[in-house]
């Protein structure tokens, strides 16, 4: 039988490569994306896209209202950095606190219900210098949770967080995605779209998308506006 896969499908360039090496990885891949409050909502309609393109038929959508924590420009009334230098060197403030630990939680309950126990995150190497619930320490300590965390792993189930993206470049990921016939132009990875499917080409998300493309030698299908 073909294994099942949760996946976490934000409508980013990481998360539409992942999903997409979930897939080439023999999974039926389950997607989940994750309503939580986010300025930039229309990354919903991108994981839809994706999730169309590659084929994924379970994709759900969650709602989780991260708006009442707050402390993240994604979430808050907080500026979003614009061409900012040294991206990666500190933790900055498109940070939102704790959020993939909840999407992780949420993404092993869909796992459980489903009777999979691989969870597929399109974290990587450019983000968790800079975000630390993107590093690998975190991913394998949240592995061990869900197996303590849940009628699965009690019954013996053993979880496996997989992260495809970890320790590639930007221009890496999009190399991978291309290979595996991700149509990029159904993604969105700006932290603050000035129209849908428009890129400010400024934000952080921006830059190193940008850079990922020049470096890979390839087009991107975005369209910018700065």
């Amino acid at each position: 039988m073909t294994r099942k896969a949760a996946v976490l499908l934000s409508g980013g360039l990481d998360s539409a490569t992942a999903a997409a090496w979930a897939i080439s990885a023999g999974f039926e891949a389950a997607a989940l994306s994750v309503d939580y409050g986010q300025r930039h909502l229309v990354e919903l309609d991108a994981a839809r896209r994706v999730a169309a393109a590659l084929g994924i038929r379970d994709h759900r959508i969650v709602a989780v209202d991260l708006r009442a924590i707050g402390g993240s420009a994604l979430t808050d009334a907080i500026e979003v950095p614009k061409d900012r230098a040294g991206i990666g060197g500190d933790v900055p403030v498109t940070y939102v606190p704790a959020r993939n630990t909840v999407f992780l939680a949420l993404l092993t309950g869909l796992a459980e219900v489903l009777g999979a126990t691989d969870l597929v995150i399109g974290a990587n190497v450019q983000d968790y210098s800079g975000y630390p619930d993107c590093r690998p320490e975190f991913l394998r300590a949240f592995a061990g949770l869900a197996r303590l965390g849940t009628k699965a792993g009690v019954e013996g189930a053993e979880f496996a967080v997989h992260a495809p993206l970890l320790h590639l470049s930007k221009a890496g990921i999009i190399r991978l995605g291309m290979s595996l016939g991700v149509d990029y132009a159904s993604t969105l990875s700006c932290y603050e779209p000035p129209a849908a499917f428009v890129h400010c080409g400024r934000c952080d998300a921006c830059r190193l998308r940008r850079a990922g493309f020049i470096e890979a030698g390839l087009a991107d299908p975005s369209t910018y506006a700065a």
